[in-house]
């Protein structure tokens, strides 16, 4: 009876924290939907490999999404003609390297500032070097889902391609691609995941600010996705709260002191952990506090900048864009490099 009552209590607390901010970031992710055109930012974006996917590392300040966010958001960026280093370093990075979850961090980790600091440089550091390392693929067509190949805007002209054939611009090409494939031409509206087309509700760059109408149309599309969001992400939080507790209750004491001591077996077993757990990064650093007296600090942080960049939630979401040996390569790739980086800090650093 007292486990139960403690596991509850648990429960409750990580909760109570984690609850501001999931609803923060979903407000934020809803209102970016309709105020932040894409397109104009993909065109500004450098070209050169190894800064693009820094600079898109850090583009996560401009969108502060969630890990169920950027890849919508990556997905767009590519369509709309980004380089690849740029949407990978997004895709990777955004989850972490944003306002909203810093300050959660720093909220769960105040009196270690450390774990704030690093998680910031361990999420740039393997997602630039992610993203430069796919900087390699110049042709995406191999390695992303086909329904998205077909209608990539810069796709190179085909070598069939006789001479004197003028070359499709980006803007005929954008307007052959079908209305659901067409960045920013739909939105999730409904409970059964349906598509409503923008224009329908007269959402846009170019409405016009004085329609009360027109801006009362758009603000109420604002609230619904954020209460779709937070219903969904929400009942992600409750489980993934449920797990913790429950680990710290039931787990045998001498069982989380052995795998958590261990320089080696406790990051082994957070990167597991964050995998399966598939909790959202914004809440996800009152979730890792829960272990920080038992579990190194190379292992939270493995936690806390492997689980925004690859979980069973986010490979799913993943899939939607890139085939799965792609998705394996950004897996493979983002754990080995946590690992190595997070050991060295066990080792010599803490």
């Amino acid at each position: 009876m007292n486990q139960l009552s403690n596991g509850f209590t648990l429960f409750l607390s990580l909760l109570v924290e984690a609850i501001p901010f999931l609803l923060l970031g979903v407000l934020l992710s809803s209102l970016l939907l309709f105020f932040v055109d894409e397109r104009k930012l993909a065109e500004k974006l450098p070209k050169n490999p190894l800064l693009g996917a820094l600079v898109g590392s850090l583009v996560g300040f401009l969108f502060p999404v969630c890990e169920c966010g950027n890849v919508p958001v990556a997905r767009r960026l590519i369509m709309q003609g980004a380089p690849t280093p740029v949407a990978i370093g997004f895709l990777l990075a955004a989850p972490t390297i944003n306002p909203i979850v810093i300050w959660a961090t720093w909220t769960a980790f105040r009196d270690q500032p450390e774990i704030v600091v690093l998680r910031v440089i361990l999420s740039l550091l393997i997602a630039t070097i992610i993203g430069f390392t796919f900087s390699f693929q110049k042709d995406l067509k191999p390695i992303v889902q086909p329904a998205l190949a077909r209608y990539l805007k810069y796709n190179p002209p085909p070598q069939s391609l006789k001479k004197g054939t003028a070359e499709k611009t980006p803007e005929k090409q954008q307007s052959m691609t079908p209305s659901l494939l067409q960045p920013g031409t739909y939105i999730l509206g409904g409970k059964s995941g349906s598509t409503i087309p923008m224009d329908s509700i007269q959402v846009g760059m170019n409405v016009t600010p004085s329609s009360k109408e027109i801006r009362a149309q758009k603000w109420q599309q604002v609230i619904d996705n954020t209460i779709q969001e937070f219903r969904e992400l929400g009942a992600v939080l409750i489980l993934g709260s449920a797990i913790a507790a429950a680990i710290q209750v039931l787990a045998p004491r001498s069982l989380i002191l052995s795998l958590g001591s261990g320089p080696i077996s406790s990051i082994v077993t957070m990167l597991i952990l964050a995998t399966v757990v598939s909790i959202c990064s914004t809440v996800d650093s009152f979730f890792a506090l829960s272990f920080a007296s038992t579990f190194t600090t190379g292992s939270l942080l493995a936690f806390l900048v492997f689980g925004p960049m690859i979980d069973l939630k986010g490979i799913g979401l993943m899939l939607s864009i890139f085939k799965p040996r792609a998705v394996f390569y950004l897996f493979a790739l983002a754990a080995q490099l946590t690992f190595l980086l997070t050991l060295y800090i066990n080792l010599h650093l803490l």
